[in-house]
């Protein structure tokens, strides 16, 4: 944390992007890219509308076209979501994206807006705030020194999903009557080492206009796990991997026989996740991307394709029917997939 008060409230803000701010609220799943922009359910007043919240990731600002009717730059959402000034707002985003405070300005006025002048007779540009690019925050989630026992493992939602009673007891999912995620479905997520470092909270169907459709808890860092990535590497190398987006996708083809099946929690893969699946690859591994076929399924899976194409060898799977999910697809469907990818 800065040792001034002042802050450099332009410094800060381009140091920053929307996309990270997302990302450290567990948020990046619920967001759909479309060009320069993502659209998705408003986080500050918890709407369910996916494009009532928009964000231009060139101007770095967002807008909201419902309850709030509201707009900013990222310190201006940090300090609504956190329900602070600016101020407080900047100094947080100093310490979670571990920017450098002793490059920031002593000599910002006390709005922290505008660095120091050069002499009038100066024709030399302003300096630059010394502000460094804002890393990704690796640092590992920490495992749960806790378990969310007596979840409910027979909850209709669970069936209506298509999956047995044998795959929920598997995958440890089931309802969750009360604390953390209360009313909603518990998906524990592990680490590589099979350590459960968070719980996603599924609501059980389509949720009121005030409430988010997952729920993940604050500081958990989703782009630094792959959803079942320390059961599927267990299988043979010979088996092909196969990438989905969502929990449900990852445990249906499980439930169809595809053991060697994980999900990256959304439609974008970081860079902490592709390494994470490039240290399980062999240099003769084999890997299915299999997105939903949406817009942000078909925008994200050439890329996701191309990088991962660097150390294995990589086949895109699309579905001849728009809006259809790795989960619709059948038991025989999901054996001649595998069977085809050999």
């Amino acid at each position: 944390m800065p040792k001034s008060s002042f802050v450099d409230f332009k410094a800060v803000k381009a140091a920053i992007h929307m996309e990270q701010v997302l990302q450290h609220y567990g948020l990046s799943d619920q967001f759909k890219k479309s060009g320069d922009s993502l659209s998705g359910p408003c986080p500050i007043h918890k709407g369910s509308n996916p494009t009532q919240f928009r964000v231009s990731i060139s101007k770095n600002i967002w807008n909201c076209f419902s309850e709030c009717k509201h707009g900013g730059n990222v310190l201006d959402f940090i300090a609504r979501m956190e329900n602070v000034s600016i101020h407080a707002a900047a100094l947080k985003a100093i310490e979670w994206f571990q920017l450098d405070p002793e490059a920031m300005s002593a000599n910002s006025d006390e709005n922290g807006e505008h660095p120091s002048e050069a002499p009038k007779n100066s024709t030399a540009p302003r300096p630059k705030p010394a502000f460094k690019p804002a890393p990704e925050n690796n640092t590992p989630n920490k495992p749960l020194q806790f378990r969310l026992d007596k979840l409910d493992r027979e909850h209709p939602y669970l069936k209506e999903r298509g999956l047995t009673l044998e795959t929920i007891i598997d995958f440890g999912v089931g309802y969750c009557g009360k604390g953390m995620m209360a009313e909603r479905i518990a998906i524990p997520i592990h680490n590589p080492e099979g350590g459960v470092v968070a719980y996603a909270g599924r609501w059980p169907g389509e949720p009121a206009e005030d409430t988010p459709k997952y729920k993940l808890p604050q500081g958990f860092r989703k782009s630094l796990e792959v959803f079942n990535l320390d059961r599927a590497f267990k299988e043979s190398a010979d088996k092909p991997l196969v990438i989905v987006e969502g929990f449900f996708d990852c445990m249906i083809l499980h439930q169809h026989g595809c053991k060697k099946v994980v999900a990256l929690m959304g439609s974008s893969m970081s860079p902490a996740q592709e390494e994470l699946i490039r240290q399980h690859t062999s240099a003769s591994g084999h890997i299915i991307v299999m997105l939903d076929e949406d817009e942000a399924g078909q925008e994200a899976r050439e890329e996701i394709a191309g990088r991962l194409a660097k150390f294995a060898f990589v086949k895109v799977y699309i579905f001849n029917k728009t809006s259809t999910r790795p989960e619709d697809l059948s038991a025989e469907e999901v054996q001649a997939l595998i069977g085809g990818a050999l």
